[in-house]
């Protein structure tokens, strides 16, 4: 299917610009309630959020950061899009704790789109859908031709103007603590693996769990580890704060 005339728009945008200059005309492009673009980052290919906008979309990506499942962590792992228009008919036990709390967060349907190319993974492009209508095959089309678009930009470290892809548009969230939440996430990750003796696999399911059961990001209680508010007994007693909480 071609594409349509106001993506076709964004992609032009996205030559002149770069990635950071498409992200309000890609919502309106596609019709969404909100579009981010994350990418893999590091050795250990922590998911990024580069932009999201609106901020709907940003607490959606931190909250499938915290609890380590949703669609976009299945289309980063499979490599095929996910595409979930109504989250009200997904089995529950697929992503159990993430589809009561986008409920909360009035997040009806998701689509996820990964960016790379053959065995390639750079991200993933998420699409929040319109709660008052399913996308349409044109919909599709145009998250899929920007998916693509996107990756190439990515891995084009000698696009023309890559200078002006750091000048995000007015009134997209591009988070400025996401590096350093990630990387407290790494140092607490290992903390923890050392404090109850388990592999780093495990100690972040433990991170996790936490995080899920107080309501909080998981990089706020990284950094309450990495800061010594915060200790990982063992399995019996669990976390506890060995200063009170003075740091």
């Amino acid at each position: 299917m071609v594409i349509s005339e106001g993506m076709a728009e964004v992609l032009r945008s996205l030559r002149l610009s770069g990635v950071n200059g498409v992200a309000q005309a890609s919502v309106r492009a596609l019709g969404a309630e909100g579009v981010a673009l994350s990418l893999l980052v590091g050795a250990s290919r922590m998911v990024e959020p580069l932009w999201c906008h609106p901020a709907l979309s940003a607490r959606f990506e931190e909250l499938q950061f915290t609890l380590g499942e949703g669609p976009g962590h299945d289309a980063i792992r499979t490599g095929s899009p996910v595409l979930e228009p109504d989250l009200a008919r997904v089995r529950p036990e697929r992503w159990p704790a993430l589809l009561p709390a986008a409920r909360d967060m009035d997040v009806r349907g998701v689509c996820c789109f990964p960016l790379g190319i053959g065995a390639i993974r750079v991200g993933v492009l998420t699409v929040l859908c319109a709660p008052d209508r399913l996308p349409n095959d044109q919909q599709y089309a145009d998250a899929a031709a920007l998916a693509a678009a996107l990756t190439v930009a990515c891995l084009d470290e000698k696009r023309p103007d890559r200078r002006n892809s750091d000048t995000p548009d007015p009134g997209v969230t591009v988070p400025q603590t996401s590096s350093l939440h990630r990387a407290a996430v790494h140092q607490a990750t290992g903390m923890v693996s050392v404090q109850l003796g388990v592999s780093m696999e495990v100690a972040l399911l433990r991170l996790r769990a936490h995080a899920y059961a107080g309501g909080r990001p998981l990089g706020e209680v990284a950094q309450d580890v990495v800061a010594r508010r915060l200790r990982f007994n063992d399995d019996m007693s669990g976390p506890n704060s060995p200063d009170g909480g003075k740091g």
